[in-house]
This record gives structure tokens, C-alpha cells and sequence, in this order.
């Protein structure tokens, strides 16, 4: 198969960052990456680009960082806390999922990728439980949350009190 090299301008999620060269096949760089302006060929003009490129990526890697451990600081003041609907055994109804958690740290004011939160299995058991939240590459956050049941006991209100009934008068026929 041809190759191309190229030099990535902007991020790639599964190739690299700008400034990167890299080899990829040639029609994803004819057909994606250069119509999409997210890389250009590599030739001796563009190799001078390089310099501009690392120092921009390092900039934007110092910014990204300093902002994900301000967030982590944030994050870690949160409380969390779900009520949900219990059987009579405290099992619950359905279960917490990250979209849930999601939610919630939205709610609180904290806005971050849904698929920043690494939640194993769905919560399905009442009680404390983690969770941790990958913010950067170099920052991550383990927050924890409460799962308790909303049923509340309900007290059985007292029987309403019947009011007598209307007493009834009987005319009396004189027998005549």
C-alpha cells in the first residue's frame, strides 16, 4: 500500500498532535486529513512549520493541564447524592450510571466530557460508593457519592372519624 508523510497541524484522536510527523496511507491523507486542513505534506518549506507547531502544542498542553487540576479542585469539593426508589427488601429500581453522575456534576455547575467518568459497572447496591473522573492525561479525580432510598415511611394517617348520621323522625299516626 502507499504511504504518505505528513505533518499534523491540529490534534488526530489515534495519530498524534500538531506538529507530529507521521506515515498514514495515502488516501486517508489525500481524502481526510488535507481537505480537512488537519495536516499538510510534508516537504521542505513545511518542515520550518515544525518549530511554530511543538512550541503552540506545548502551550496548549500547559493550559489544558493548569485548567484540568483547577477542575479536579472543584470537583473534589462536590458532594453527590442519589435518591432512589427502593423495594421493600432496599433493592433498588434500575440502577446509577455515569450518565447519571453526569448529570448531576452539571447540575452542581462542573462541566466536563461525559466520557471523562470511568464508572466500572452501574451502581445497583444502596450505600457510599467512587468514582473517578480522568480530566487530562496527567490529572485525575476520585470523587465519591451516596446511593439512599427516598421511600419514606409513611405513618397510616387515622381512619376519618364518621360523622352520626342525621337522626330521623318518624311521624306517628294516630290510629283513629
Amino acid at each position: 500500500m502507499a504511504t504518505s508523510e505528513i505533518l499534523l497541524l491540529q490534534p488526530v484522536a489515534g495519530l498524534g498532535a500538531e506538529g507530529d510527523q507521521v506515515k498514514v496511507r495515502a488516501g486517508y491523507a489525500r481524502n481526510f486529513l488535507l481537505p480537512q486542513g488537519k495536516a499538510v505534506a510534508l516537504t521542505q518549506s513545511n518542515r520550518k512549520r515544525v518549530e511554530a507547531l511543538k512550541k503552540r502544542r506545548s502551550e496548549r498542553e500547559a493550559s489544558d493541564l493548569s485548567n484540568a487540576q483547577a477542575l479536579s479542585a472543584k470537583i473534589a469539593k462536590v458532594s453527590l447524592a442519589f435518591a432512589v426508589k427502593t423495594g421493600e427488601a432496599g433493592k433498588m429500581f434500575g440502577a446509577i450510571t455515569s450518565a447519571d453522575i453526569h448529570t448531576k456534576l452539571t447540575e452542581a455547575g462542573i462541566e466536563i466530557d461525559r466520557k471523562a467518568i470511568h464508572l466500572a459497572n452501574p451502581v445497583k447496591t444502596l450505600g457510599k460508593h467512587e468514582v473517578s473522573i480522568k480530566l487530562h492525561a496527567d490529572v485525575s479525580v476520585e470523587i465519591s457519592f451516596d446511593v439512599v432510598s427516598e421511600n419514606i415511611i409513611v405513618e397510616e394517617a387515622p381512619a376519618p372519624v364518621e360523622a352520626p348520621a342525621p337522626k330521623t323522625y318518624k311521624s306517628k299516626k294516630k290510629a283513629e
